[in-house]
């Protein structure tokens, strides 16, 4: 699981490369991303999501400094496979 560093006040974009080979590569020859969802507990706000045919991008604001927040992507591909990645964002004063 891949964790992250943000200060409480800064917005910041975070990405799951769901054909990066040191990854797997988890997607298959030929096969895309149709969906992506990201699942983001209270605490800390998603301001906005992007997502290409083999990445997934979250931008996040906010969050409480000494707390970690588990953000899961959540992936359909257009072969009908679906995913979870959960990244950690430990947020601290910076």
């Amino acid at each position: 699981m891949a964790a992250f560093l943000k200060d409480s006040n800064s917005r910041l974009d975070y990405k799951v490369d769901w054909a990066d080979p040191d990854e797997g590569p988890w997607l298959a020859e030929g096969e895309q991303i149709v969906t992506s969802t990201w699942i983001v507990p209270a605490g800390i706000v998603k301001d906005d999501e992007d997502n290409t045919a083999t990445t997934a991008t979250v931008w996040l604001v906010g969050g409480t400094a000494g707390q970690t927040y588990a953000v899961t992507n959540r992936i359909e591909t257009n072969q009908g496979r679906v995913d979870d990645r959960t990244i950690k964002i430990f947020v601290t004063e910076r």
